[in-house]
């Protein structure tokens, strides 16, 4: 893992060398606002890093470390990036200008989402993962473990709407799958923000990884990616900007029973 600059650690991996990468990026929410935590009202108060600059130079920011991840994927690797409405329509279009070839867009319901205090809108339950290629190719030369997705969801094709239940059932009509957010189980080493489910990350995975690949994540975080990663045979490569954050994710790679390299620093 990397401490240092998402884009300026990218710029020095050689191109097309990197099979799958998950990102997780800012969603820009840090403005002042307040959410739902515990049943009690709190300020949207995640860091610097997460606040807003406006909406040319938020989208500026998505572009260049998309750009810089575009340069380093493998014609058949695959690029997953989730996020709210608050940046994931600025995502996607950047894909978009950038070349990349859209695959599906998924959506990641959570049945534990926090109550909206305001009760003026919808409560937001879910989050959209763009599932995204370089380019477009023919034939289409990305990887997706279809026979293995379509076998985990009890013989059935895997739709994009993810509930995420534990067991598949075999036989049903639909088979979606409950996906909460992190337990109090995934946050014994500490606690992130923006944290991602386990079971989340292993699904991204098994779609469109195999053992042996190197994963990248430029935004690390809590260490999800590299969890998820390390305990199903690939490679990863993490690069994250807070120090605090880097050793909570070493710690989670440590206790999953991987001892992940000695962590470098960057700029």
């Amino acid at each position: 893992m990397v401490l240092g600059n998402s884009i300026e650690v990218l710029e020095k991996l050689p191109p097309r060398s990197v099979d799958l990468i998950f990102a997780d990026p800012p969603y820009h929410l840090s403005n002042g606002g307040t959410t739902c935590q515990a049943g009690r009202r709190v300020r949207v108060d995640k860091g610097e890093w997460d606040q807003s600059r406006g909406v040319e130079a938020d989208h500026a920011f998505q572009r260049g470390w998309l750009q810089a991840c575009r340069r380093v994927l493998k014609p058949s690797g695959t690029i997953w990036v989730s996020g709210t409405q608050h940046v994931i329509f600025s995502v996607g279009y950047a894909m978009q200008e950038l070349g990349f070839h859209l695959l599906n867009t998924v959506t990641w319901f959570k049945p534990n989402a926090a109550p909206n205090l305001a009760c003026r809108m919808f409560t937001h339950s879910t989050e959209i993962l763009l599932w995204a290629a370089p380019m477009k190719s023919k034939p289409l030369a990305h990887r997706f473990n279809y026979r293995d997705m379509k076998q985990r969801n009890g013989g059935k094709q895997m739709r994009d709407l993810w509930e995420v239940a534990e067991r598949p059932e075999p036989g049903g009509s639909q088979v979606v799958w409950p996906l909460p957010t992190p337990g109090p189980r995934e946050k014994l080493h500490g606690r992130h923000p923006t944290q991602k489910p386990l079971a989340l990350l292993e699904r991204v995975i098994a779609a469109s990884s195999t053992e042996g690949d190197l994963v990248l994540d430029p935004f690390t975080g809590s260490g999800t990616t590299g969890v998820a990663a390390v305990m199903a045979g690939r490679r990863f490569l993490g690069v994250e900007m807070n120090e605090e954050y880097l050793d909570l994710a070493a710690s989670r790679i440590r206790a999953a029973g991987v001892v992940p390299p000695a962590e470098s620093r960057a700029g």
